[in-house]
Order: structure tokens, then sequence, then C-alpha cells
């Protein structure tokens, strides 16, 4: 192999590489917002149970799912 193709070859290693990072990234951030939403309502539920409230019925909205659903 000679060095210009070592060089490309490793040129789209790095650029594969950074793409699957980024990707990773952009999933990790949608599990984060997924996290905190869970949390946040898990609070308010606990909450109202505390007060002696019931919550509406309305079932769990689709962008409330996890992302591998």
């Amino acid at each position: 192999m000679t060095d210009d193709e070592r060089l490309r070859t490793l040129e789209r290693k790095l650029a594969d590489l950074q793409r699957h990072v980024l990707e990773q990234d952009k999933v990790m951030l949608e599990l984060s917002t997924t996290i905190e939403r869970t949390r946040r309502e898990i609070g308010l539920l606990r909450q109202m149970h505390a007060e002696g409230r019931q919550p509406e019925p309305d079932g769990e909205p689709a962008d409330e799912r996890p992302p591998h659903y």
C-alpha cells in the first residue's frame, strides 16, 4: 500500500468514526431528553398522589415513548 493509499484509507476511517460519534451524540441527547421528561412526569405523579389527586386517563403520548419504539 502506498503512502497516498494509506492516507486516503485513514481519512475515510476518520470520517466514518466522526460520523458515528455524531450519530451517537444525537441518540444520547434524545435519551437524555426522554429521561428528564420521565423524571418530571414521575415527580408530578408523586405530587398528585401525595395530594390525593388522580391524573387524567389520557394514556401516554407517542412522543413520550423511548426512541427505540
